[in-house]
C-alpha cells in the first residue's frame, strides 16, 4: 500500500489524551492526590485513583474529598487544588521523552508522515508543560487543556474544541483515550474513539488495544473499515 492510498483511507484527524495515552503521569496525580489526603487524615489506593483519571482538578478533588467524607469551603478546595497541583509540579520535574508510553513518539510520527493533522485533548493544566519536557510541543498541530475547558469529561468539549482548532468536522476526528470518560466524551462529539488499555475498562470504544506500540493509522483505517461493513 503506497502512501498516496494511506492517505485516502486514513482518517485526516487525530485527537490524543495525554496522561495514559502517550505518557503515564497517573502514578504522580496519585502521590500528590494521595499527600493530600493523608493531610487531611486518610489515604488514598491506586485503585481508588482510577476514579480521578480523566476528570478535571476540581472535580478529582472532588472525589478524593467524598472518599474522606470530608465537606470543604470554595476557598478550601482552592487551596487544596493549589497544593496538589504544586505537588504534582515538583514530581514532573523528573520528567523526559524517556517516560513517553511504548509506541508514543511511533504512532504519532507515523501519522504526521501521512498528513494527518494531530491534536492534543487533555484535562490537564499541565499538558504543554508535560510535552516540553517530552520534546513533543511542537509536533502537535493543536493543543487543548484544561486552561481552555470549562466542562470536564464525559462533556465533548475538549475533543470539539481540538476538531475546530484543526479546521475538521467531528466525524473526521479519532479520538485515542484511555479512561471512560474519554471514550464517552468522544463519542458524544460524534468521533471515532480508540481505547488504549484494558478492554474490561473501556467500554463503547470502537476499538482497544493495550498500546499505541500495537497499531499504526495504515492497520487502524483497515480495522475501521471493517468495522464499518460490518
Amino acid at each position: 500500500m503506497n502512501q498516496q492510498t494511506n492517505q485516502t483511507t486514513v482518517l485526516p484527524a487525530y485527537i490524543f489524551d495525554l496522561d495514559g495515552v502517550i505518557v503515564d503521569t497517573a502514578y504522580y496525580h496519585y502521590l500528590a492526590w494521595n499527600r493530600l489526603a493523608k493531610e487531611l487524615g486518610f489515604s488514598i489506593t491506586e485503585q481508588q485513583n482510577e476514579r480521578l483519571k480523566g476528570v478535571s482538578r476540581m472535580k478529582a478533588l472532588d472525589i478524593v474529598l467524598e472518599m474522606g467524607n470530608i465537606t470543604a469551603s470554595a476557598e478550601e478546595k482552592e487551596k487544596m487544588a493549589s497544593k496538589k497541583n504544586n505537588w504534582y509540579v515538583e514530581y514532573l520535574e523528573t520528567l523526559d521523552k524517556n517516560h513517553l508510553l511504548p509506541g508514543a513518539y511511533e504512532f504519532i510520527a507515523a501519522a504526521k508522515k501521512l498528513g494527518i493533522k494531530i491534536a492534543l485533548g487533555s484535562a490537564s493544566k499541565n499538558a504543554k508543560t508535560i510535552l516540553k519536557k517530552l520534546e513533543l510541543l511542537s509536533v502537535f498541530d493543536g493543543i487543548v487543556d484544561g486552561t481552555m475547558t470549562t466542562k470536564a469529561k464525559p462533556d465533548p468539549e475538549v475533543f470539539l474544541l481540538g476538531a475546530n482548532l484543526l479546521q475538521v468536522s467531528a466525524s473526521e476526528c479519532v479520538v485515542f483515550e484511555d479512561a471512560q470518560a474519554g471514550i464517552e466524551a468522544a463519542r458524544a462529539a460524534g468521533m471515532t474513539a480508540v481505547g488504549v488499555g484494558s478492554e474490561n475498562n473501556l467500554t463503547g470504544a470502537a476499538l482497544v488495544v493495550p498500546s499505541l506500540a500495537h497499531l499504526s493509522p495504515e492497520e487502524l483505517s483497515q480495522q475501521l473499515s471493517q468495522l464499518q461493513e460490518q
